[in-house]
């Protein structure tokens, strides 16, 4: 069995490196701490940004990779690295349309977010988040390749990596705990570990260098916790830009615990399709298109609460984003009239602002905030408004381990570490001091491209100098035997050993292990094969329960929910979800159907989670889309 890279991570960027790896011919080992692979990157709202892609040349946009380019070096201001910014701009269209054609996702619309000078954020036309569409797409792939060719590419969940093994400048491999044993795995390593924008722990990253916003609540999961800055940085990598904490303006407000250190975002999208941010006046106070830390300081210097609000045209066009908050309990839909009692500012004020902000629009007037474009106008009282409560959010984090432009990580002396890689948003430096909408997705699949494609050159040279190296001295050591009195039989001796082609009497010496072993050194099987059940047909138990049986089980510690006829008791899960806890504790009781449908296909039921169907609702025919 050849040797292997190991990537650490299973969010879009590690998910995006395996696949590269894979393609260029290399094998590969996926470690991810969590249960379920997706990361922060299935939660990703507006898409993925690109420069002079397929789709925009058919939509007839006037884009270039110098546009994307100078905007982004105007977003990432004093902190630009003009090197990583090129790789990330330059190879997006590029990046896009692998995950077009190797993947065959729909990426055919676009629109413009904030700070961007063209549209160019693309997402499809299914009814999904583009961050869960993209993510998925290649978790499934990846998961298919790992039961097809067990070889090629191997994955083990639940695996928490807890240091990085060093000898000199070389990165040997790593440790890694599994089921209350710790590993070693040997290999280069690509660390796809995500940011710290959930770093709540003792050794917290947030704490020590952005104290100011540590107090806020975040759209991470509580997986971001900055393991790989700091592995990277006990043996002597360098963190850059620690303090570029990036705060979102619109983390929802649930009116039902609006104190929760969890907060899910609402998408730029809806800025971007024209929703407007009201103050506790009932005015508007920026312009909504800024930049996220521009957006996020003006929100902090006006009243609360600040609403976002939706005109009919706008909520149309966001229809999936509307019914999925609603379905969350985050957003409801009233009146201009019932708006203006809401903020209780009075519907002739409300409109009056409304009016202002349609000579604007109409070009009467110029926004006292500087706003350029606009969407889905005019406003009206007398019109339908989807609303939600929003307050800034820690989000993202730019700050991160310091890179090259081929995702080398470089050492204290500003030289590469010999097999040693990292991508997403472990990697500081991409986005400088603030990053634009759109361009998490693009660093995940371009940077996780990029280490997936320097891995792969390291290891085929390792291998190519490792054989060149010893191939005398090796040759120097064998010897040939034929036995005379069995002319069909041939013996090799190599270094004391022997191998016959009648059988094996021992392994080839020198060869390292192709397998994770056990750091005691004690015997073991290779973690994630041993005890491995069997896969069996699934099958939806004949038991029947009532809607009312089922509304019975609403607590946390007790949640039943009924998906697509399905009962499910999902108490035991919630931890594991990776979209959090909230957004099962949020049906408890209830038939989530329509929510399920919305970012899931059928299939994570019997895939992920078939344990935790015990029934199907009385008088219904479950049935699911395999």
């Amino acid at each position: 069995m050849a040797p292997r890279v190991i990537v650490v991570g299973g969010g879009l960027s590690g998910l995006s490196a395996a696949h590269t790896l894979y393609l260029a011919g290399a094998n590969v080992l996926v470690l991810d701490k969590q249960g379920f692979f997706g990361g922060n990157s299935t939660k990703a709202t507006s898409g993925i940004n690109g420069a002079l892609t397929r789709t925009q040349v058919d939509s007839n946009i006037q884009d270039s990779v110098q546009q994307f380019y100078n905007d982004t070096l105007k977003s990432a201001r004093d902190k630009a690295r003009p090197d990583l910014i090129k790789v990330l701009t330059y190879k997006s269209a590029a990046a896009v349309e692998w995950l077009q054609d190797v993947f065959g996702l729909d990426l055919t619309l676009v629109s413009r977010l904030g700070g961007h000078s063209q549209p160019r954020t693309h997402r499809g036309h299914d009814a999904k988040f583009p961050g869960m569409a993209i993510t998925y797409a290649l978790m499934q792939r990846l998961e298919e390749l790992a039961e097809k060719e067990p070889a090629r590419v191997k994955i083990i969940k639940k695996a928490r990596v807890t240091k990085l093994n060093k000898e000199s400048n070389k990165v040997t491999g790593l440790d890694f705990e599994y089921e209350g044993k710790t590993y070693t795995e040997s290999g280069p390593v690509v660390l796809a570990t995500g940011g710290y924008a959930a770093d709540f722990t003792d050794s917290s990253l947030l704490k020590k260098y952005r104290s100011d916003v540590y107090g806020l609540a975040t759209t991470n999961g509580t997986h971001a916790t900055g393991d790989g800055q700091k592995m990277i940085m006990e043996i002597g990598g360098n963190g850059i830009d620690l303090d570029k904490v990036q705060v979102h303006p619109t983390g929802l407000v649930d009116p039902k615990d609006p104190g929760s250190k969890w907060k899910f975002l609402a998408a730029e999208a809806l800025r971007g399709e024209g929703g407007l941010l009201l103050n506790a006046e009932g005015n508007r106070f920026c312009d909504e298109l800024g930049h996220r830390d521009y957006v996020s300081g003006e929100m902090f210097k006006n009243k609360f609460p600040i609403r976002l609000i939706l005109n009919s045209k706008s909520s149309n066009v966001l229809d999936f984003h509307t019914r999925h908050y609603s379905g969350r309990g985050l957003m409801r839909k009233i009146t201009g009239q019932e708006l203006a009692k809401e903020i209780g500012c009075g519907p002739q004020h409300l409109q009056k602002v409304f009016k202002e902000y349609n000579d604007i629009s109409d070009g009467k007037k110029k926004d006292p905030y500087g706003k350029k474009f606009f969407h889905n106008g005019p406003f009206d009282i007398n019109d339908d408004f989807h609303v939600a409560l929003m307050e800034p959010v820690l989000h993202f984090t730019m700050g991160g381990v310091e890179i090259d432009d081929k995702a080398r990580v470089l050492n204290s002396e500003k030289k590469p570490f010999d097999g040693l890689f990292a991508c997403g948003e472990l990697a500081g430096g991409v986005h400088g001091a603030n990053r634009l909408g759109g361009s998490s997705l693009l660093g995940c699949v371009v940077y996780g491209r990029v280490a997936g494609d320097s891995a792969s050159e390291y290891l085929f040279q390792q291998v190519l100098t490792g054989a060149s190296s010893s191939a005398v001295a090796r040759l120097n050591q064998i010897s040939l035997h034929i036995d005379p009195n069995n002319p069909g039989r041939l013996t090799i001796e190599w270094a004391g050993q022997r191998l016959s082609n009648e059988g094996s009497s021992a392994n080839i010496p020198g060869q390292a292990p192709t397998h994770s072993v056990l750091k005691d050194g004690s015997e073991g099987s290779d973690p994630g094969t041993a005890g491995k059940p069997t896969a069996k047909e699934f099958s939806i138990p004949e038991k029947e329960y009532t809607m009312e049986e089922v509304a019975e089980h609403n607590k946390k510690e007790d949640v039943w929910v009924v998906v697509k006829g399905l009962v499910m008791d999902l108490s035991g899960f919630l931890e594991d979800h990776p979209g959090g806890v909230q957004a099962i504790v949020n049906f408890a009781g209830r038939d989530a159907t329509e929510e399920f449908a919305m970012l899931h296909d059928d299939e994570v039921i019997p895939k992920y989670a078939p344990g935790t169907v015990i029934g199907r609702v009385k008088g219904v025919t479950p049935k699911l889309d395999l």
